[in-house]
This record gives C-alpha cells, structure tokens and sequence, in this order.
C-alpha cells in the first residue's frame, strides 16, 4: 500500500485471472480459452494490416468491425459498440448505466467475479441475488426495486443457462422503471439448441433498456487478441461511447480490428469448431457422472464440478500435480467445486483418466 492511493484504491479488490503458466507444461483447463486454433482468414487478416500503416491511429469508430457484427447479428451499426474485449465493455457499461452512490444493482451471488470490482470502481452500491439450490438464475427474483441487473447467460462458473423468454420478461419489468438489463454473453455461442436459450441481441429493437455484452476471445478462438463487442439501443451505445471517449478514443489496435472483423465474417469455421467444444463437453460430463461426480447441466465452454471424495481445493492440487490445471473458487457454496474448462478431445481423455486416479486412491482422513 502507498501513501499516494487514493481511498478507493486502497479499498478495492482487484479481480484476479487464472493462471498462465510461463514454464512447466500443463493441460490448461482453467481459463476458459478455445482449445481450437482461431480461423486461417483471421490470422491472414491480421498479417495482412501488419504493413506500414501501424504508425497511424487506427479508426476510433472502428466502422469495418462493426458493421460485419450488425450484418452477423441483423442489426444496424448504430447499434454496435466495439472494444478491447468485453472485460472492457462491461467496464464501461458500468460508468455509463450505473449510478454512483445510486439505488443497488442485483447481479447473482455465485457469478462472474469482476461485477463487484466493477461496483466498487464506480462507487455503484450493489447487492447479490442468490443462485436457486440448483445453482440457476430465477429471474423473478430481479423483479424488485434496483439501479438496474447485470449477470452472464450462461452464468459463470456455474454454466447454466435460462430461457430468452425470462430475460425478455425480465427487461420488460425494468424498462417500464427506467432500469438497464446487461447480458453478458461471453459462453452465448455454447448453449445448446432446443433449450430456450440463447442471444438476446436480436431481441433489443423492443427493448431500449436491453444490453447485450459479446467477446471473440472463448467462441472465436482469440483469448489473445483482445476484441469485444456490444449490441444495444442506439442511445445505450452513444452512453458507452461517451465513457471510452473520456478515456481512451482508440481502445482497438489495427491488427485487433482486422482479426475481430475476420473473425465475425467467417461464422460457419467457428460454428463447427464451438460444436466440437460442446459435443466433447457432454461427453466429459457424462463420463465425470460415471465416476460418481456431481456436474451442473452446461450450456458453456467449461463444467462445474464436484468429486465424490476430496475438497475444490484438494482436488484441484491433485490434479495439478498430475499436469493438469483447472479453477476453483474458494466461496460459499461453491468451495466444494471446480471449473473446467473443455479441451480438445485428447486433453479431456487425459483430464478424466486422472480424475479416476485421484477419485480411486482417495482416502480420507482418520478421526482417530
């Protein structure tokens, strides 16, 4: 701690990411990362823009991206803000929809744990909505007096997902009090078909208090590029716009905004690598059953769960020491499990071959 912090420095908690590990080799299933490689037209995109124009700013408005999103998702430009991924949206989204020192917003008790850090940056009062005893978002329970809802569909770490039909509900509710609803979608592109679920960008037109959050780093392969997205009414948009402008006007790089609009143009490679992701998915958690594991239904890139014998905190030990890394949470409720993230087929083969060792030479303590 310094003496030149400020109060609210001093006071937050920063959100800590997974690790990346910089030596040894590990199968890495803690992060969320797409274990297929991003499209061959985005990395030929990038190479592309690699050329003498990077001594010049690239387009604030970030216009090609854009309007490739708008044409993938049936709405307009205007409606479409980019980003140096969604971590940064949501950032935004937060100083532009909130209010400091305002009524509470709602956000689940079990969620992705950069909301609060997001909260407590903006001096945004907030207060958690607890996850139902099957770890789902019941959102009749957001229908109360609020500044406003933020969670994730899929929820993270629990992977569940809820009905197109309960978010719109659920937006129509806050909108006739004035109050925003964000989606963050970052694992939209996983849930599978037939349940319900899925994107509610093409929902906003009758819905101006409807924000939808996107990334490009779990459904499109580029954890490393940095590239986000927002759909929204043209006035939730201009809100964003107004925030990143008294920061930083050119928050994508050139080579980020040729990857992101390759990317988002070529739907049909990455429909068929994030299908492989869910097929093989299924197949772990299923198998993880087999061996006597609690797992939480997924409609995300990654499984939530719990083995019959040691703690999160043990399990996740054990399976380091076996080359394996995945994410445990050491919070209420949820201390019992852990986050995987899903592999390729061969790093999931791996993974629960040393899930059956561990399970099989558990032995737990003596009392005596």
């Amino acid at each position: 701690m310094s003496v030149y912090w400020n109060s609210r420095i001093k006071n937050i908690c920063p959100y800590v990411p997974g690790e990346q590990p910089g030596e040894r080799r590990f199968i890495k299933l803690n992060t969320n990362e797409n274990p297929y490689p991003p499209s061959p037209k985005v990395l030929e995109a990038i190479v592309k823009a690699a050329d003498e124009r990077l001594r010049l700013y690239p387009d604030p408005e970030c216009m090609a991206f854009r309007e490739a999103v708008a044409r993938r998702y049936k709405v307009r430009p205007s409606q479409v803000f980019a980003g140096n991924g969604s971590d940064e949206v949501l950032a935004f989204a937060f100083g532009a929809f909130f209010e400091s020192g305002g009524p509470e917003i709602l956000f689940p008790d079990i969620t992705y744990s950069f909301y609060p850090v997001y909260a407590d940056l903006w001096n945004v009062p907030y207060r958690t909505v607890a996850l139902d005893d099957d770890f789902l978002i019941r959102t009749g329970a957001y229908e109360t007096p609020c500044g406003g809802a933020v969670f994730p569909n899929p929820n993270a770490p629990t992977g569940t997902a809820i009905t197109l039909r309960d978010i719109l509900s659920l937006a129509g509710y806050l909108e006739k009090r004035e109050k925003i609803l964000i989606i963050d979608e970052a694992y939209a592109a996983f849930i599978p078909e037939g349940t319900g679920a899925g994107s509610a960008a093409g929902s906003i037109e009758g819905h101006p208090n409807l924000l939808t959050v996107h990334t490009l780093s779990k459904s499109a392969s580029l954890a490393g590029l940095r590239a986000g997205f927002a759909i929204g009414d043209e006035k939730l948009i201009e809100g964003l716009r107004r925030v990143r402008d008294s920061f930083n006007s050119y928050t994508m790089d050139r080579l980020a905004l040729a990857g992101a609009e390759a990317a988002v143009q070529d739907a049909a490679y990455y429909d068929d690598v994030n299908r492989r992701v869910a097929a093989t998915r299924d197949r772990t958690a299923e198998s993880l059953r087999g061996l006597g594991c609690t797992v939480l239904p997924s409609a995300a890139n990654f499984i939530f769960m719990k083995a019959p014998g040691p703690g999160g905190a043990e399990f996740l030990s054990a399976l380091r020491e076996k080359g394996i890394l995945v994410r445990h949470f050491n919070k209420d409720r949820i201390a019992g499990f852990l986050r995987v993230s899903i592999g390729t087929d061969e790093d999931m083969d791996a993974f629960l071959a040393a899930c059956g060792e561990i399970i099989a030479g558990y032995r737990p303590a003596s009392n005596s």
